[in-house]
């Protein structure tokens, strides 16, 4: 069974900084289809970024630039880095996981932008 475990949320001001986690269980570290995901309250899941054959990243639209998604096959983990955050943002983030022809979602971390 795939299990992921992400970390890192909080809140922040805007034009902050966060760095979220995604620890992934060993095997599926190898997926050749990573992504983060988020849904406001009383909105639909959506984008954010993924990582498609190890080498190939996708955004969302709204993104513009202020945020990177890597991953550590080393440390089994799945990063998103997040910068200019702004209110907008704010969201329960999600890791994304498709291995052997399943997709694994990780429980959610809270970002929270406010001033």
């Amino acid at each position: 069974q795939v299990q992921l475990v992400e970390s890192g949320g909080g809140v922040v001001q805007p034009g902050g900084s966060l760095k979220l986690s995604c620890e992934v269980s060993a095997g599926a570290v190898a997926s050749n289809n990573m992504a983060w995901y988020r849904q406001a309250e009383g909105g639909q899941r959506e984008l954010v970024a993924a990582i498609i054959n190890r080498r190939n990243r996708n955004y969302g639209d709204f993104v513009k630039g202020r945020f990177t998604i890597s991953r550590d096959s080393d440390k089994n983990t799945l990063y998103l880095e997040m910068n200019s955050l702004k209110p907008e943002d704010t969201a329960v983030y999600y890791c994304r996981v498709i291995w052997n022809w399943s997709t694994y979602w990780g429980q959610g971390t809270q970002v929270t932008v406010s001033s």
